[in-house]
């Protein structure tokens, strides 16, 4: 049987995103189809196929406002799989984030009573019933986004480079994120590098303010012995991992690097190893998660 370019399920917890995702997919020619009931999956990606068996690019949302047609969804995507070969990117947040959403745009979450006006708490209690209705899904991700630190330009950068992945890129597209521990680890890393160890810019007045990104900070990390071999070390796992990676049919692959703030040693050591990496011919995306920045290379 032909199989589909590239078939995407779109999931996740309600305020993750969802919406944003499908608008950066439709930017890129997929077609897409919001709240499609999980019975309707395999008629939809047949109905695909015949049309346009070797240039369809599909995308589908699959979220708790189809309640009632949750319990079919396993069965579908089983199903699906062994047709279609779909990828699901599920989406999430963390509770005060989406709360926080919910409240700014003033929207009632779908599993909210229409006569319910409950505050926060209320809401509280609606978003972990509708983690634990989806934690199934979750667990059968081809890719989980937390969503919760990153603006709607970087989720769909993001989202873009991994369905490039697929589509055009022979090989892996590599994310490199910097991050603060004390903000939390990002949860969708493959691995996670702890730079806490290494000399530290902060404590430096006149290089306080500036990220890894200043020539400042640069200078005075790449004058360090022990930010050098962090550097080759790093990249030499790096070399040793992505191709099992690539053999194991994965094209997109996260390794996040913290430090404390998150905005001098983990900058510095993503911006290196990204430089690096791209020299080589790699596609790499970068995320600096605290400075709000991301970008692609080359």
């Amino acid at each position: 049987m032909t199989v589909a370019r590239d078939f995407i399920v779109v999931s996740g917890l309600s305020g993750s995103g969802k919406s944003t995702v499908l608008q950066a997919l439709e930017d890129q020619g997929y077609y897409c189809v919001d709240n499609l009931p999980a019975t309707l999956l395999i008629q939809f990606s047949r109905t695909l196929r015949a049309r346009a068996p070797e240039q369809a690019l599909a995308a589908v949302s699959v979220d708790v406002r189809n309640r009632e047609f949750l319990d079919d969804l396993p069965a579908a995507l089983a199903q699906l799989r062994q047709e279609a070969q779909p990828r699901i990117l599920f989406l999430e947040a963390d509770e005060d984030t989406l709360i926080r959403r919910y409240s700014e745009t003033r929207r009632r979450h779908p599993l909210t009573d229409a006569t319910d006006r409950s505050p926060a708490a209320g809401l509280r209690t609606v978003l972990r019933r509708e983690r634990e209705m989806l934690q199934s899904l979750a667990g059968e991700a081809d890719k989980r986004l937390d969503t919760s630190r990153i603006n709607a330009h970087e989720l769909r950068l993001r989202v873009q480079a991994w369905s490039l992945a697929s589509q055009h890129y022979r090989g892996l597209v590599l994310l490199l994120q910097s991050f603060a521990f004390r903000n939390g680890l990002p949860l969708d890393s493959d691995f996670v590098f702890d730079l806490r160890a290494l000399p530290n810019p902060h404590y430096h007045p006149e290089l306080r303010e500036l990220t890894g990104r200043d020539p400042g900070v640069r200078d005075f990390l790449a004058a360090r012995p022990e930010l050098v071999r962090a550097r080759d070390s790093l990249n030499d796992f790096l070399q040793q991992w992505l191709a099992p990676f690539a053999r194991d049919h994965r094209n997109y692959v996260t390794v996040s690097l913290g430090c404390t703030g998150g905005r001098h040693r983990s900058v510095y050591l993503t911006e290196v190893l990204a430089d690096l990496l791209a020299q080589e011919g790699r596609r790499v995306l970068i995320h600096h998660r605290e400075l709000q920045i991301t970008e692609m290379r080359p």
